[in-house]
C-alpha cells in the first residue's frame, strides 16, 4: 500500500519538530528507520468502518480466563518516559487488583512497581537515527520475542504506552491472537500522521488519553476513548517555598531569578545553549540565571561551557528553582508542561538543524509548538521557533514579561488555565480502574 500523505491543513502550518510537543525529535527520526518494518499499512478511509467491524466486533476470544487463576497483563513501555507512568499505573492497580500478573517491558520504575521485566526498556529505546540504528536488533528481537508470547501463550490484557511505532505493529497481533488492547497516552496522531487514527480504531479497545483535547478527535474517528488527566500533575510540584530554595543554593534573595532549560538531549543543547547564554549577556546584571540541567546530561560540560557568563549550573532540584524564578527560558518539550503546572510564565524556545525541520514541516501540523499553547488553544507564552531563536529575540520577550505587569498577569492566569483542564491528578489510579474494568469483562 502506498504511504499515506495527509497533508491537512485544518490546524495550520506553523509546525514543528516534536520534541517540543514531545512527537518529533523524540520519535520520528526513530520511527523513520524502522518505519518500514513497523510501521502498519494504511487503509482507504472507505474500507474503513467494514474493518472496524470485523476487527473489533467479530473477533472471539479463543482464550477465556479460567476461574480463580490471577489474571494476566502484558505491558510495554518502551521509553524512560513510559516507564515513570507505567510505574505509577502498575502501582495504582496493584492497589486495585492485588492478584494481577504484570510483566512485559518496562524499566527501573516499573521493576519498582512489581512488573516482571521481560525486557528491559533500555535495550531498545532509542531516539536518534544513530541510537536507533545500534538497538535495531534489539527491537526486532523484542518485537519477535513478544509476539510469539502474545500467539502461544496470550495474557488477559495487552497495556500498551507511548512507543507507537512498536506498539501499534503488536496490537495487531494481539488483535489476531483474540488479546484484547488497552493503550495509556495514546500515539499523538493529531500532530503528524493522522491517517493512523483508523489503525487505532482497529487495533485498540480503549484508550486512556492524557490531553484534554483528545477525546473529541479520536472519538470522531470511532475510537473508544477516554481522559484521564495527565499523570504529570501528580508529579510535578514544588517542596521548598522561593526564600528556602534561593537560601539552598546560595542565590540572591533580591534579585529576580530566570532559569534556564535548553533541553534533556545533546542535540537540542548544542542548538540552544549558545544564544541562551548570549540572551543572558543582554538580560543584564539585574537578574541572576541558572541553567538547570536534566540528569541526562554532562554537567561538567555544561560548566566548562557556561564558563565567563553569569550562568551556574545546577543539576536536579528542578521544580523548586522553576518555582523560585521569575521566568524561565525553556526548550520545547515535557518541560515546558512541567513549567506550566508550576504556573511559572516563560519563552518556549526550539531549533533544529535545517533539514530537519524542513523534513518537519511537511508532516507536522499544529498551531503552536509549546504544549502550553496547544492545550490552552491560544498563546498564553511567547514561542520562538528556528531562525527566531535569537539572543535579541530571547532576551526581548524575556524583558516583556519581567517587565510588563498585565503580561505577566496573563501569562499566570493561562498557565493556571492550563494546569486545570489537565485534570486534578489521579490519572494513575483512574487508568487502572478502566483496566480492572477490562478485565472484568
Amino acid at each position: 500500500m502506498k504511504r499515506d500523505r495527509d497533508r491537512s491543513t485544518s490546524l495550520g502550518l506553523r509546525s514543528l519538530s516534536l520534541s517540543q510537543i514531545s512527537v518529533f525529535p523524540q520519535h520520528s527520526p526513530f520511527c523513520i528507520l524502522h518505519s518500514a518494518f513497523f510501521r502498519p499499512w494504511t487503509l482507504d478511509r472507505k474500507s474503513v468502518p467494514e474493518i472496524c467491524a470485523v476487527e473489533l466486533s467479530l473477533t472471539p476470544n479463543p482464550h477465556p480466563p479460567i476461574p480463580n487463576c490471577p489474571q494476566r497483563l502484558l505491558l510495554v513501555a518502551g521509553e524512560a518516559s513510559g516507564d515513570v507512568h507505567g510505574g505509577d499505573l502498575v502501582a495504582a492497580l496493584k492497589r486495585q487488583a492485588p492478584t494481577v500478573e504484570v510483566f512485559g517491558v518496562g524499566g527501573p520504575a516499573l521493576r519498582a512497581a512489581g512488573m516482571r521485566i521481560l525486557v528491559d526498556a533500555a535495550e531498545i529505546a532509542g531516539m536518534g537515527l544513530f541510537e536507533a540504528r545500534d538497538k535495531f536488533r534489539a527491537l526486532v528481537r523484542t518485537y519477535r520475542q513478544l509476539k510469539q508470547l502474545l500467539q502461544t501463550d496470550p495474557p488477559d490484557l495487552l497495556v500498551l504506552i507511548d512507543f507507537p511505532e512498536f506498539n501499534l505493529r503488536l496490537a495487531k497481533i494481539a488483535k489476531q491472537s483474540g488479546v484484547r488492547v488497552f493503550y495509556y497516552i495514546s500515539p499523538q496522531v493529531w500532530a503528524w500522521r493522522k491517517r493512523r487514527v483508523y489503525t487505532i480504531a482497529r487495533r485498540v479497545d480503549r484508550l486512556a488519553v492524557v490531553f484534554p483535547f483528545e477525546p473529541t478527535f479520536y472519538a470522531a474517528h470511532g475510537c473508544a476513548v477516554e481522559f484521564v488527566g495527565h499523570p504529570l500533575v501528580d508529579r510535578v510540584f514544588p517542596t521548598h517555598s522561593r526564600e528556602e530554595t534561593l537560601l539552598r543554593h546560595g542565590l540572591d534573595p533580591v534579585r529576580k531569578l530566570i532559569t534556564l532549560l535548553p533541553g534533556s538531549r545533546s542535540q537540542e543543547v548544542h542548538y540552544l545553549l549558545d544564544p541562551l547564554l548570549k540572551a543572558t549577556t543582554l538580560l543584564g546584571n539585574d537578574y541572576q540565571f541558572v541553567l538547570v540541567a536534566a540528569s541526562t546530561l554532562n554537567g561538567e560540560e555544561l560548566q566548562a561551557r557556561t564558563s565567563g557568563t553569569p550562568v551556574r549550573v545546577i543539576q536536579g532540584d528542578t521544580y523548586n528553582l522553576v518555582h523560585a524564578a521569575e521566568v524561565a527560558l525553556v526548550a520545547s518539550g515535557t518541560a515546558t508542561l512541567e513549567t506550566a503546572l508550576l504556573e511559572r510564565p516563560m519563552v518556549i524556545i526550539y531549533r533544529l538543524a535545517p533539514l530537519t525541520y524542513t523534513l518537519a514541516r511537511l508532516i507536522v501540523r499544529v498551531p503552536f509548538i509549546g504544549m502550553p499553547n496547544l492545550i490552552a488553544e491560544r498563546q498564553v507564552v511567547p514561542e520562538l521557533l528556528q531562525g527566531e531563536v535569537t539572543p535579541e529575540r530571547i532576551a526581548a520577550e524575556a524583558t516583556r514579561l519581567l517587565t510588563d505587569a498585565q503580561a505577566y498577569s496573563l501569562a499566570q492566569a493561562g498557565l493556571r488555565e492550563v494546569r486545570h483542564r489537565l485534570g486534578p491528578g489521579g490519572a494513575a489510579a483512574r487508568t487502572a480502574t478502566l483496566i480492572v474494568e477490562m478485565l472484568k469483562k
